[in-house]
């Protein structure tokens, strides 16, 4: 028998309790989906949900969010049942969330929705620009709250678990508003430098010519996994929220053999905290500066109008609500034959797809397509043989209907979007029709 028996050396899964309130402003998610919610963002926090309380108010308590007997009550259980955090599902007040803490005592940290998605962007963050955003996030959030509201990060630093990641480490002593304030004008100052650089990518997109299309949609969507079925790309795909907060350009090519480009963005949720948005604004603009968006919904999820709703609304937050859009609903492999023709009947311009099997996916790109030449005309141009690259860029990007020689060039009828017909303005000539054998020797182009 050994000496010293083996000890294991992961950490425990931290006991949660997450907390609602069921009141008139709950229009359009019902206290119980979003709870329902709650817990998977805590699940994929690495804790374990061990009760939920819900409390029927016409609106929170100022101090406690909820009723003072309902805090303790929830207190009291929180001790009997060893639990380390109470999570609530609307954003608390440092004030409220003071109170709170001070109603359940030592060792059990009190945080809010916005904290714990704030927590999980920081597990998934994984390049300097995303880090720098979730940072940035995090420090506009915890300013208000240094008035020693937060002084459990003291000891939760040190032992980890939900809700611990923030302020880069530094003890509470450090973590003053001075310190912070600092921090914030750092990270915005670099974000800021990102950002140009972005631009600058992003410029370098659209001088192409390529045609822009841009994934958004409710997160674990599947967004990724379509990404991958389109492109064949190798982007990250993990069955949890917020899998991925990069976005990832991949090149694409239609139907009609033009080029275009996709960009999976990061995936949207119910209450998304503001400070996020504001931090991610260089992310989101993709979707702003997109041909079109494909809006990525779960169709064998309950919640699925609840979800596009809430992707709507975050669109028209940022600004990119009036660009070109088309419904994908995802994952109908999930769906009986009856749900299915239910949901076709309910939303009648909407693509069904599963981006697992592949079902649907000539559709959505024919769709695609489709969108990509709605604003195409046709023009004809004559290139000289000294611009021969520019022969090329028009097969690469636009649709030849005609093309033949004359002595000064080649003379070329096309269809082409409003950014190709101005990048081509200089070699346009003007022709009745798209055959111009005739129209070149009447003006000696021949």
């Amino acid at each position: 028998m050994a000496r010293f028996e083996p000890q294991p050396t992961k950490r425990a899964r931290e006991r949660v309790f997450v907390v609602g309130v069921d009141g008139p402003n709950n229009t359009l998610w019902h206290v119980g989906e979003s709870l329902a919610e709650l817990k998977r963002l805590v699940q994929t926090a690495d804790g374990e949900v061990v009760g939920t309380y819900v409390q029927k108010l016409n609106k929170p308590v100022p101090k406690t969010y909820i009723g003072s007997g309902k805090a303790a009550q929830i207190a009291e259980d929180a001790g009997a049942q060893d639990v380390d955090v109470v999570v609530f599902d609307d954003e608390l007040s440092p004030s409220q969330q003071a109170n709170l803490e001070r109603i359940m005592g030592e060792g059990i940290k009190v945080i809010d929705r916005t904290a714990l998605i704030l927590d999980i962007f920081g597990r998934h963050a994984t390049t300097h620009e995303g880090r720098i955003q979730v940072q940035l996030a995090q420090n506009q959030y915890l300013l208000p709250r240094l008035r020693g509201m937060w002084s459990h990060l003291v000891r939760e630093q040190t032992r980890g678990g939900i809700g611990s990641r923030f302020g880069q480490g530094e003890s509470q002593l450090e973590v003053d508003r001075r310190i912070i304030r600092g921090r914030i004008t750092t990270l915005r100052r670099e974000l800021a430098q990102l950002e140009e650089r972005r631009g600058e990518q992003s410029k370098s997109r659209r001088a192409s010519n390529a045609y822009r299309v841009a994934l958004v949609g409710y997160t674990n969507a599947g967004k990724s996994t379509l990404l991958n079925a389109l492109t064949g790309a190798k982007a990250y795909v993990q069955d949890e929220l917020f899998a991925t907060l990069d976005p990832t350009t991949r090149a694409l090519t239609l139907q009609d053999g033009r080029k275009a480009t996709i960009t999976d963005t990061v995936g949207f949720i119910q209450k998304l905290p503001t400070m996020l948005v504001e931090s991610f604004k260089s992310t989101l603009a993709e979707a702003r500066s997109a041909d079109l968006l494909l809006l990525i919904a779960d169709a064998h999820d309950a919640n699925l109008d609840e979800q596009v709703a809430t992707v709507r609304k975050v669109l028209d937050d940022i600004g990119a609500a009036g660009a070109p859009c088309v419904l994908v609903l995802n994952k109908c492999d999930l769906l009986e034959p009856d749900e299915l023709d239910r949901l076709r009947s309910l939303h009648l311009e909407a693509e069904f797809v599963s981006a697992t099997t592949g079902s649907g996916l000539s559709s959505l790109g024919y769709r695609i397509t489709r969108e990509a030449s709605n604003s195409d005309s046709s023009i004809t141009i004559l290139v000289p043989f000294s611009k021969g690259s520019i022969v090329q860029y028009v097969h690469e990007q636009g649709h030849v209907i005609h093309e033949e020689y004359s002595e000064q060039g080649t003379i070329i009828t096309l269809r082409a979007d409003e950014r190709m017909r101005q990048t081509l303005q200089d070699l346009r000539i003007d022709a009745p029709s798209p055959h111009q054998h005739g129209y070149a020797q009447q003006n000696g182009l021949m």
